[in-house]
């Protein structure tokens, strides 16, 4: 059994690497939130303002709007598997700074 530990919030906000690594993870967090969403909206944008360019055949009946379609699962797993790395990197500096190393 692990033996827990009480944290002292204010003492913690107070750390300067604390401060720095909350708004480290704020950038990353927004600026991928903000590139997830320009990439989704940007498939039905491309179809509506230039549907021709869209309906290019690329592999026999495959269109740009389906291969753009489907780079959208690969651009959200590749940016969760992103996420999951970065996670477990501020974890380990989270735990860094509550335990003082």
């Amino acid at each position: 059994m692990s033996e827990k530990t009480s944290v002292n919030w204010e003492e913690l906000e107070a750390k300067p690497e604390f401060r720095v690594l909350l708004a480290r993870k704020w950038r990353f967090i927004v600026s991928s939130t903000l590139f997830f969403v320009a990439y989704y909206f940007a498939l039905p944008v491309l179809v509506g303002y230039f549907p021709a360019l869209m309906k290019k055949e690329v592999f026999g009946h495959i269109n740009l709007a389906y291969l753009f379609a489907l780079s959208q699962f690969f651009m959200a797993w590749i940016l969760a598997f992103i996420y999951t790395r970065k996670a477990a990197q501020w974890d380990k500096e989270a735990a860094a700074v509550v335990h003082g190393h």
